[in-house]
């Protein structure tokens, strides 16, 4: 790269954020800077008789910063402005447990640990952690912005530095699941931003394991794809037709669940509720839930639940806790507390909304920094339980936020009326959403639906969420279903500052 800086700018022009992947591992180099500085400041991990540790990484022969010592790690930090000056937006923070090519780092080295030395069974996963911290720390002071980090290892309150992801996968069935319930079960220790390489990170996906691995990835905190040398190019259309279909529709429902998905990330910040939320946490007592046939499912945010199935099943059970659920991508209405059977074709991912629930979305949009149509899509799942949502906006980089400067505006839906109620908004920003668009579900009768008791004129429009899929076969038997939800009572307002109550009867 011989101009970093003009290619981060052409990039940025593009839509395009570019995140830098960063090892402990320093380069055993006479001419290096870092190496220099390092080894002139005895930053290095040593053995017990004061030799620093040498260990095989990417460069080759490298030592490693010992980051459990304060020094280091201000010193780390100061060369993360380094990356920033050429436009570097994130950080990836990689074998950093710390690992070393085809040897075990001796358990012998020792590490300062804050002054009273440790050995490597104790300071292992805090090096991780605090490698992350010096990166986010490092980053956070060169843009005085809210850093991208990401980290492979960590120790608890990892979430205040980094996400997290689950590390080296393989390409098969057995891990995409395994990596359902490591999100989850992160969730329940803090860490509500985490993810894994969809696709697998070692072997090959087949078109039909990356398609489903691509949907269930849709519906996770941090989503990306990622494979290793020496493995098949992992680019959705490296697959073919269908499956580059399959992979736009849920990168397209993604990005319309934009505002949906932010609000979860906000209520995370301020409460620890994770993103992807294992059932044990939103229903511990139902015994059902505990079932391994239903360990995979999981509420995304606080009203989606997702059933992520295996590549090879066109069918599959699911099992809905109690209370009303809607087929998100068919607005069937399911009674809870049982299971049922849900079809599942490549394609198709059982997802469904939860009665009472709100749902916010925008328009389809090609990058986070293009700015979407200025309509919020509210879908409002109608329940006699009914529930709460906290739409909320902000800058989405700066620490303004901290100074009120956001827009948040609380929904309810008491229980037992058929009543909406969006609450005065909260902060000194407005709304980038002048129009507010009612999706109702559910509404079989003609409604007659009154904003502060002015009626209004309604709409039946289909919603479909997902694209249909071509058919590519020459002769084809219309074999490719598309599901799509007809008759949704719908209309439009201004999005006033003012408190908003919509009734039906």
């Amino acid at each position: 790269f011989p101009d970093p800086a003009a290619m981060c700018r052409q990039l940025k022009k593009m839509g395009f954020k570019v995140v830098v992947i960063l090892d402990p591992g320093i380069h055993i180099q006479p001419d290096y800077t870092p190496y220099l500085e390092g080894k002139s400041a005895s930053y290095f991990v040593k053995y017990p008789d004061g030799q620093d540790y040498t260990g095989e990484v990417w460069p080759g022969p490298c030592h490693f910063p010992d980051f459990t010592h304060p020094s280091v790690r201000n010193w780390w930090s100061k060369w993360i402005s380094f990356y920033t000056e050429q436009g570097i937006s994130g950080f990836w923070n990689d074998m950093n447990e710390p690992s070393a090519w085809g040897q075990a780092i001796p358990p012998l080295v020792e590490f300062e640990f804050e002054g009273r030395k440790a050995s490597l069974k104790e300071a292992r996963n805090v090096y991780g952690f605090q490698m992350a911290k010096s990166t986010f720390e490092g980053a956070e002071l060169a843009t005085k912005k809210r850093p991208f980090n990401l980290t492979r290892a960590g120790f608890s309150g990892i979430q205040r530095y980094a996400a997290v992801w689950t590390g080296d996968n393989v390409a098969s069935d057995e891990h995409m699941l395994a990596g359902v319930r490591l999100i989850n079960s992160m969730g329940l220790t803090g860490i509500a931003n985490c993810g894994f390489d969809l696709g697998g990170f070692a072997g090959d996906a087949s078109p039909s394991l990356f398609a489903r691995w691509i949907s269930i990835a849709a519906f996770t905190p941090f989503f990306r794809g990622h494979s290793m040398i020496n493995s098949r190019s992992a680019e959705p259309w490296t697959f073919g037709e269908e499956v580059e279909e399959i992979s736009r529709n849920y990168l397209n429902l993604r990005y319309k669940l934009t505002p949906y998905i932010y609000a979860a990330f906000r209520q995370a910040e301020q409460t620890g509720m994770p993103i992807n939320r294992s059932l044990a946490l939103t229903d511990p007592w139902d015994d059902t839930i505990y079932l391994p046939e239903y360990q995979n499912e999981f509420m995304f945010g606080p009203s989606l639940l997702v059933a992520p199935v295996s590549s090879d099943k066109n069918i599959c059970k699911v099992y809905l806790p109690e209370g009303d659920w809607i087929q998100f991508f068919t607005g069937e209405k399911v009674k809870g507390k049982k299971w049922i059977y849900a079809p599942c074709e490549l394609g198709q991912l059982p997802v469904f909304a939860k009665a009472g629930s709100f749902i916010c979305m925008q328009s389809i949009t090609q990058h986070l920094s293009e700015a979407p149509k200025s309509i919020l899509h509210i879908h409002v799942y109608p329940g006699k339980a009914g529930g709460t949502y906290t739409h909320y906006e902000d800058d989405g980089a700066s620490y303004a936020y901290q100074q009120e400067q956001y827009y948040s505006r609380s929904m309810e839906m008491p229980a037992g009326k058929k009543e909406v109620i969006l609450h005065k908004p909260k902060g000194i920003n407005r709304s980038k959403f002048k129009q507010l668009k009612f999706w109702f579900y559910g509404l079989r009768e003609r409604p007659g639906i009154r904003v502060d008791g002015v009626q209004q004129r309604i709409k039946r429009e289909t919603m479909a969420h997902l694209s249909p899929l071509s058919e590519f076969d020459p002769l084809p038997e219309r074999s490719k279903i598309h599901e799509e939800i007809p008759d949704v009572v719908t209309f439009s307002i201004p999005n006033s500052p003012a408190k908003i109550v919509i009734d039906w009867k």
